[in-house]
């Protein structure tokens, strides 16, 4: 399969956007993506039809002049005669470099932009502008306007979807759904946590099938927020307004207007996870401290790259412990850039363990805490396992962010289709729905190879297929890996019993007691 190509094109009047091209092509590179590198006017522009993937990095010369190596593309592209769809299958983004100080700052960038979007190319960010006059190049995204005092009006939280609501729940307005309960379901002495957690989805307009999955968006811990404020030097209290320097870029949408800086590190930030190379090259930007960067700046290089694995990936370090290793830098790093410095929380995606018609307006999750060491004294947690698995409903009322989309699963309608399902430990938990929502349809012919290492640790809901397999709605294959010397896992019963199961496709011709007792008179 060929690698996906990349066009990198540069206007450059003294070098400097040749420059922060060639660097794009060599990052191009390194990641597996095929790319070329050229001078907007040593390229047969009438190609461009035909390219996929181009970023345009354009200088400004004089009063909002283009380069001179640019300057018959210029006249090319303006053409009035060019039709609206010449550029249809195009995907671009364009970066200008200029001086602000200068009254046509990227005027050559901003129009470039807006032609290709005439010419029905499709913007894949808005316009980025550099600006020579800031100190680091390009300013950040957002600027946070700090408030002396509350407003009299209006509230911080999240945007949510409320009970009864028309809209249904989605990323941006997710429903805050009860805990009902968060139930351990491995046995005390067994090495992981695993928890059966069941919401109250009443008035949210959710509605599911098996195979679906729910997403809910974690928050960071209490401790980890105040350690991050006390590093960085920021008063968790403080109300700002965030704006947006360009006119087309949106603000998060998670995030209320006005917003503390406890609700922008707790619920935005993700200090939880692994920085990436580009935050150690930022991070290097914005240090002031000379030790500090020059060791940033090693690993932000391409020759520091297997220390970086060494410090960082190996041992899954986090963003907010490496802003504890450098202390300095921290507590000099302007609020401005925070949203730029640290990626957002990714919602989380779960296999829903439940059926609603087997328990209406519930909607139950399987959740492996997840908890290893490295060689770091601190053992590395999951974000969203670790806070979920904190949450204690007999404490007070728990509300989870969550919302649903459909699965990759698909089971058949007909109620005559037998299925065969293999979920070794939490695998098993969307077979579990199915398998609520097949046996209430009346549905048979459903059999499960379930997997785990002890019978009376880690065998999630034996009792209820136990009582399944009692009434003829279920034939259970279970396979415990670690209770014999000579370790059984479930491949080895799909072998074994192969033969078994095809006999009993056979026999779903008779009516099941299953199917009996479901059907109506």
């Amino acid at each position: 399969m060929p690698s996906p190509q990349l066009l990198v094109l540069f206007g450059s009047q003294t070098g400097t956007a040749q420059d922060v091209s060639e660097r794009l092509g060599r990052e191009a590179q390194r990641r597996r993506l095929g790319c070329r590198v050229q001078a907007l006017d040593s390229y047969p522009v009438v190609n461009l039809i035909n390219e996929p993937l181009v970023i345009f990095v354009c200088a400004t010369a004089g009063q909002g002049d283009p380069p001179d190596n640019m300057k018959n593309f210029w006249r090319f592209i303006f053409r009035k005669n060019l039709p609206s769809t010449a550029l249809c299958q195009m995907d671009f983004a364009v970066l200008g470099l200029g001086d602000s100080s200068y009254a046509k700052f990227n005027f050559v960038a901003k129009k470039l932009h807006r032609r290709l979007l005439q010419l029905g190319g499709s913007a894949l960010l808005p316009v980025c502008l550099g600006d020579d006059q800031h100190e680091l190049g390009l300013p950040s995204k957002f600027t946070l306007l700090f408030l002396q005092e509350a407003p009299s009006t209006g509230s911080e939280g999240q945007r949510v979807a409320h009970p009864g609501s028309q809209e249904s729940p989605s990323e941006s307005k997710p429903f805050l759904a009860p805990v009902i309960s968060n139930q351990r379901v491995t046995g005390p002495s067994h090495f992981q946590d695993v928890r059966l957690i069941e919401f109250d989805v009443s008035g949210s307009g959710i509605s599911f099938a098996a195979g679906d999955v729910v997403l809910i968006q974690p928050s960071n811990s209490a401790a980890h927020v105040q350690q991050f404020c006390q590093v960085l030097g920021l008063d968790p209290d403080q109300l700002f307004t965030l704006q947006p320097r360009e006119p087309d870029v949106s603000s998060p949408t998670r995030l209320p207007q006005p917003c503390s800086m406890r609700h922008l590190v707790s619920y935005h930030l993700d200090i939880a996870s692994v920085p990436r190379r580009s935050f150690f090259e930022l991070l290097a930007c914005l240090s002031l401290h000379e030790l500090e960067r020059e060791k940033l700046l090693e690993f932000s290089s391409a020759q520091g790259q297997e220390e970086l694995f060494e410090y960082c990936n190996r041992p899954r370090r986090t963003i907010l412990e490496v802003l504890c290793d450098f202390p300095h830098t921290a507590a000099t790093i302007p609020p401005d850039y925070l949203l730029d410095l640290i990626p957002a929380i990714r919602p989380r995606a779960f296999s829903i363990a439940s059926s609603l018609l087997t328990h209406p307006s519930r909607l139950q999750i399987l959740v492996a805490v997840v908890q290893f060491q490295t060689r770091l004294k601190e053992p590395r947690r999951g974000l969203c396992s670790s806070w979920l698995a904190s949450l204690d409903p007999g404490q007070g009322p728990v509300r989870v962010p969550l919302w649903v989309r459909p699965g990759s699963l698909a089971f058949p309608e007909t109620p005559d289709t037998p299925v065969i399902m293999v979920g070794p430990g939490t695998g098993v938990a969307p077979f579990r729905a199915a398998i609520q929502e097949r046996v209430a349809q009346g549905q048979t012919g459903n059999f499960l190879f379930f997997g785990c290492r002890w019978r009376d640790q880690d065998f999630y809901w034996e009792a209820e297929w136990q009582e399944l397999e009692k009434r003829d709605c279920l034939t259970l294959v279970p396979a415990f890996s670690r209770e014999q010397e000579q370790k059984v896992y479930v491949q080895h019963r799909l072998r074994e019993l192969g033969s078994l199961v095809w006999e009993l496709l056979d026999r779903q011709a008779m009516p099941s007691p299953c199917q009996r007792t479901s059907r109506k008179p």
